[in-house]
């Protein structure tokens, strides 16, 4: 299939891996952040890095793939075409997420919602609830890449191409190193004011 180091070299080569002083979408801050988008902007990366996933799920009965907007989209949409089943995504709207676009989950249809990255898993949890309230089944979860190395259990039947630890702190808690350098917030979630 596809090892780590080829995810890793594919994220380098593409400028996807950076490294730096950044506020992440959860609000915790890091020196290095993944800008997913970066590689899945050229169609070989993005059929190489989705081909995993869909394969994994292959078998799971997925009836929808959905995700998070924004970072999910792209990865979702490609997982959901190799799986030639249907795709949608939630946005953030008034700090919520929610199912527009006339997109809607059937009672009992079989959900894979997946990420580009995950830190914390808020914005999946996020969509994990609407799935369930909706009456929507969650089948599993997967992402690119695993930020937590595989500590932020979502669901039992989850997948990541890429698991490592990526060093987070908490605002007041930034080692000196780190606090040297300017902060950028390069995440699409609005982000409460942290410094």
């Amino acid at each position: 299939m596809i090892t780590d180091k080829q995810v890793l070299d594919i994220l380098r080569e593409t400028g996807a891996l950076l490294e730096g002083h950044f506020i992440l979408s959860s609000g915790l801050h890091s020196a290095q952040y993944f800008q997913c988008a970066k590689a899945l902007q050229y169609p070989k990366h993005l059929v190489k890095l989705c081909k995993p996933i869909a394969v994994h799920f292959l078998n799971k009965r997925i009836d929808v793939v959905a995700s998070p907007a924004l970072g999910g989209v792209v990865v979702g949409t490609e997982v959901g075409r190799q799986m030639n089943v249907r795709t949608i995504f939630a946005e953030r709207t008034e700090g919520a997420m929610k199912f527009r676009r006339g997109f809607e989950i059937k009672p009992g249809e079989r959900v894979l919602i997946v990420e580009d990255v995950i830190t914390t898993g808020k914005s999946v949890r996020e969509v994990m609830r609407l799935v369930e309230e909706a009456g929507g089944v969650v089948a599993g979860v997967a992402c690119i890449v695993d930020r937590s190395d595989g500590t932020v259990k979502l669901c039992d039947e989850q997948f990541s191409l890429l698991k490592l630890h990526a060093q987070t702190y908490e605002a007041d808690k930034l080692p000196p190193e780190l606090a040297a350098i300017p902060a950028t917030k390069p995440g699409s979630r609005v982000q409460p004011n942290v410094s």
